[in-house]
């Protein structure tokens, strides 16, 4: 398994999952709070049948990255540590250096599922050049009014709620979840703390000067930011980064994940049509 060392002393692990035949581009998948990046299979297999490589890691505090750092202590699993956010960016940072070093010559899209939309977003705004493609999954207009502060659940309360419904309408998606030993439902305000929240707020930087290909996507039963958030996040990317590229796709009846919904097929299938509109497999 890679590794390599950040700033503070974190040993960062992650993957590689190679490309069938002649790889056409790269993408750097991160994923969300509390999860990591093993309950991504079916999508990065995906991706690497129509010839990506994806390179895919634990990040601060997270999966196997966190259970070295907590040493073993699973209950802290959601904590970044030493650095807190900050570093958390910067550790994905080093590993986009390290993509970029043993790839130098493929497309690079960076796609980032919830919290890890977030921190693309972040990423985009410190270094839009190195990256040539953006996908957002159940992401959202990083400010107030917009990103849902409450309970993520709120819609879903009944006597028998696991707390989990939010994630997938699929139950199966839920209970796996729940017994996963490198997950947590610690909410993020909790397990970040009030200054870290904070600074995941801020909108996309006006005039970026590097045009980059986006592609939006979100369930319409998403309580993070749902569809009328992230379409203003659309035109944020447009008004103010300058993009000419935006696409937002929007899934009715899916909730949070959409890549573990009812319709991850047709959405697996809509991410793959708009890499290969604009990242082509070389002749």
């Amino acid at each position: 398994m890679p590794e390599f060392v950040d700033a503070h002393g974190i040993t960062i692990f992650y993957d590689v999952h190679p490309a069938e035949g002649e790889p056409r581009g790269v993408v750097q998948l991160l994923h969300g709070v509390g999860e990591h990046a093993g309950r991504y299979p079916r999508t990065i297999a995906a991706l690497n049948r129509a010839g990506f490589l994806v390179y895919a890691d634990d990040h601060r505090g997270h999966g196997r990255t966190g259970d070295a750092q907590h040493g073993g202590d699973l209950s802290q699993l959601g904590r970044l540590g030493p650095g807190g956010l900050r570093a958390t960016i910067d550790a994905c940072w080093q590993l986009t250096e390290i993509i970029r070093d043993e790839n130098p010559d493929l497309p690079l899209i960076i796609l980032g599922h919830s919290w890890g939309s977030f921190l693309t977003q972040k990423l985009i705004a410190k270094h839009p050049d190195a990256y040539d493609g953006m996908i957002l999954s159940g992401s959202s207009l990083l400010w107030p009014g917009s990103l849902n502060p409450g309970d993520l659940n709120g819609p879903w309360k009944s006597a028998d709620a696991t707390g989990v419904e939010w994630l997938s309408s699929d139950p199966e998606v839920g209970r796996a979840f729940l017994e996963d030993p490198y997950t947590t439902v610690v909410p993020l305000p909790r397990l970040f703390g009030p200054l870290d929240t904070l600074r995941l707020l801020g909108r996309p930087t006006r005039h970026l000067g590097h045009d980059i290909p986006s592609l939006l996507m979100v369930g319409s039963e998403d309580p993070v930011g749902g569809p009328r958030s992230v379409q203003r996040l659309a035109r944020a990317y447009r008004r103010r980064s300058g993009f000419t590229d935006v696409t937002t796709l929007v899934y009715p009846g899916a909730r949070h994940e959409i890549f573990n919904e009812t319709v991850q097929e047709e959405v697996r299938a809509d991410l793959l049509a708009w890499l290969d509109a604009r990242f082509p497999a070389r002749a």
